[in-house]
């Protein structure tokens, strides 16, 4: 049987290239979307710090060279504390491992980072500098309500109500609050989007394990409520499309097409809290310390009176235990092993 399909033209060697040269930049682009946002900015930062350490040095950066990677990582961890900056833990110098076993292999040059050179290293600073990750301070509801009265009742008062309430009733990450639209597909760097419900939210969020729905209900009081902290922003802010949290003009009164950053997430977090006194009982350096973004993620999974697997599904959580590390306050004790065992 002979086909009537007619055969496709054949692409000259110019536009076989044109065309394969687009293809390269969208697998770059959809390579760099493949890290968060903040991440790729602490990663290229690592790879600036190892670059200026090599040039101090004499040493070549590429291709990598896993002796002189080994002696960065010892002079990292050896480095002592100035003003204002703590000695760096194991944990801080195994991300900026990461950050450069990254940054290598987007150059074309992976790195084995178990090579003995590195391997050893590494196992010698956890080994010296190994300690318990620190953790933000935990915002309660209370905490929370004291933290809303501080705020303005302006324009900006109203956005930064929502962003609180709803990052707490969420408990989501900064990046996931700024990431939110109005709707579906409505940007490109949008990280999820809101569907506002007769009985409450859905927030559709692609968080670090992948796509999620998360319910948030409205609250016991008006003062409280999520919901209607949200619907007053999307009101008066005019939020019919695009980002939900955006900037205000400097007049206040007018809001922006510009999407918020999420440092004004941990900026606010930590103003509020400061303003309200929580953990007044601290040195005012210590507790500014305390309190950033995570500080509301933690805070819900400290204080909902709910089973730990929907409090694990709601944050997005691959284990239970990564679930446990955000309870601030957990129950502990309450199964006793010693009296089990018949001690």
């Amino acid at each position: 049987m002979v086909s009537d399909a007619v055969p496709a033209p054949a692409l000259s060697q110019d536009q076989a290239l044109d065309h394969l040269s687009e293809l390269a930049d969208k697998a770059r682009a959809y390579a760099r979307n493949a890290k968060a946002e903040n991440t790729q900015r602490a990663y290229a930062a690592d790879w600036r710090h190892y670059s200026a350490w090599c040039l101090r040095r004499g040493v070549s950066p590429l291709p990598p060279n896993p002796q002189a990677i080994g002696l960065y990582l010892a002079d990292l961890a050896s480095e002592k504390p100035t003003a204002g900056r703590r000695s760096r833990s194991a944990a801080t110098v195994e991300r900026r491992l990461s950050g450069l076993v990254w940054s290598f292999l987007q150059r074309g040059h992976p790195l084995d980072r178990g090579d003995r050179h590195i391997k050893e290293v590494l196992a010698g600073i956890r080994r010296s500098h190994g300690r318990p990750p620190i953790q933000k301070e935990a915002l309660l509801a209370a905490d929370l309500l004291r933290m809303l009265g501080c705020l303005s009742g302006d324009l900006r008062g109203v956005r930064d109500r929502a962003i609180l309430l709803l990052g707490f009733a969420g408990g989501l990450r900064r990046s996931e609050i700024v990431g939110l639209d109005h709707g579906a597909g409505e940007t490109a760097d949008g990280r999820g989007w809101v569907e506002v419900l007769e009985g409450g939210l859905i927030l559709h969020i692609h968080g670090k394990t992948g796509w999620r729905e998360v319910e948030v209900g409205p609250g016991s009081t008006p003062l409280s409520c999520p919901v209607a902290a949200l619907k007053s922003w999307m009101e008066l802010g005019r939020i019919a499309h695009g980002p939900l949290f955006r900037r205000i003009a400097r007049n206040g009164k007018q809001t922006l097409a510009d999407r918020l950053s999420d440092k004004h997430v941990a900026r606010l977090v930590q103003a509020t809290a400061l303003a309200a006194g929580i953990r007044g009982d601290l040195p005012e350096g210590e507790r500014r310390h305390r309190f950033a973004g995570h500080s509301l993620r933690a805070g819900l999974a400290t204080a909902a009176e709910a089973e730990e697997r929907f409090v694990q599904r709601h944050l997005g959580h691959a284990s239970a235990e990564m679930t446990r590390r955000y309870q601030r306050r957990r129950d502990r004790f309450r199964i006793n092993l010693t009296q089990a065992a018949g001690l």
